[in-house]
């Protein structure tokens, strides 16, 4: 028995050259087991909802951010399941003429689908596509931009990295 602590009760120690029996033996098996899928889902759907439970709606940041991690602990939770689907997720609709975020006087198209919601300090917020929602990112002092539920991952990070390269009104310089 020189592996015990010495401290602890004469009840509480444990010789780990004789077999264990009983709860013992229990305790130690389910300290000892790894998780099953299904276990790690419950845990990272617990968590999601721990951390996401009471989004501020208000906020389409932390909306689009609750969203994401909802979505990804419901994909978590079908895979353990079996029941995982098998379709991939609809692409964005294609774009319209125009997506709402092109200023009238911006002649250059749409570049793909609408993906991105650029809100303004208030967060009246207009949808459009990356080009022109990084134009309009570029143009309006204190605006930010948020993905879309649907859109590719990281457009909204390439439509803030593109309006940092861009100047305000870029379609109202010489050669647009």
């Amino acid at each position: 028995m020189d592996h015990q602590h010495l401290s602890a009760p004469e009840s509480a120690q444990i010789n780990p050259r004789e077999p264990l029996y009983g709860a013992a033996a229990l305790a130690v098996r389910d300290q000892l087991r790894e998780p099953s899928a299904l276990d790690s889902a419950v845990r990272v759907a617990r968590e999601m909802l721990a951390a996401y439970g009471s989004t501020d709606y208000a906020d389409h940041a932390a909306v689009a951010q609750a969203f994401g991690a909802t979505r990804e602990s419901l994909r978590i939770l079908l895979r353990a399941l079996g029941a995982e689907t098998t379709t991939p997720p609809a692409a964005p609709a294609p774009p319209a003429e125009r997506c709402p975020a092109a200023h009238p006087d911006d002649p250059t198209p749409c570049g793909g689908p609408v993906v991105v919601t650029v809100l303004d300090r208030h967060t009246a917020g207009v949808t459009g596509c990356e080009h022109h929602g990084a134009r309009l990112l570029a143009s309006i002092d204190g605006a930010r931009v948020v993905p879309l539920p649907d859109a590719p991952e990281g457009a909204a990070i390439r439509v803030f990295k593109k309006a940092d390269t861009l100047r305000p009104f870029a379609w109202q310089e010489a050669g647009r």
